[in-house]
Parts: C-alpha cells; sequence; structure tokens
C-alpha cells in the first residue's frame, strides 16, 4: 500500500506536549493507606491562586475484592488554561503519560478532571 498517514496533529502542539511530558515532575502525599495524592507540576502551567502545581493525582487501590482489581485514577487540572478545548490532545497525552508513570500497567479507572477537556477511561491489560 502506498498510501501515506497524515498526522492530523498541529507540530506546534507536538513540540508543547514534548516539552510539558520531558519537564514533567511530581510529588507524593499520603493519604491513607490504599491511597496516594500526588501533586503534578509543568513547566508551563501552575494553580492561579498559589502559583504551585498545576494538577493533582489521587490513586485509591481497591483492596476489598481480588478477583477483579482495578486502581481508581482521578486527575484534576487546576490551571484553568487546560480546560480550553484547544488542549484537549495534551491534557489526554499529558493524563496517559501520568497513568503510565504512576500507576503502571495496572488495570485502571481513570476520569480526568480539565473542564471542557475532562473525559472518563478505562485501562486494562
Amino acid at each position: 500500500m502506498d498510501k501515506k498517514i497524515i498526522d492530523v496533529i498541529d507540530p506546534e502542539l507536538i513540540e508543547q506536549i514534548d516539552r510539558e511530558i520531558n519537564g514533567l515532575t511530581f510529588t507524593k502525599n499520603f493519604r491513607s493507606p490504599s491511597a496516594e495524592e500526588w501533586y503534578v507540576f509543568l513547566p508551563s502551567y501552575k494553580d492561579p491562586v498559589t502559583g504551585g502545581a498545576a494538577g493533582k493525582v489521587i490513586i485509591h487501590y481497591n483492596l476489598y475484592d481480588t478477583k477483579e482489581i482495578f486502581i481508581n485514577t482521578t486527575i484534576i487540572y487546576d490551571d484553568p488554561a487546560l480546560h480550553k478545548e484547544s488542549l484537549h490532545q495534551l491534557v489526554y497525552a499529558i493524563s496517559d503519560e501520568l497513568v503510565n508513570r504512576l500507576v503502571g500497567y495496572a488495570d485502571t479507572l481513570l476520569s480526568v478532571h480539565a473542564g471542557e477537556n475532562s473525559y472518563n477511561a478505562e485501562y486494562q491489560n
């Protein structure tokens, strides 16, 4: 086949995604024996009130049932700039990277809260 695959993401957005993911850092706070809270820091985004973390990740481990174990993960973006619909691909890429780094390959129910860019997803092996 000679059909070419056309990339529909703006090259500038691809550069921005790479820049944010390469500069992504996070710190951990324990919430309880079955949950963790992580603060997410991005190079270009901050909480407008505190000037700190652009968002947070809450990971809750379902320890009650051993047949089907899902990790419930919630990502909340506090910077309103990340709520703009034009940045959906950026929010999706950062969220996907956070799940990969913080949860790994475990079965995960994900809820992302980012204004117009909010969504739910399921990661399953």
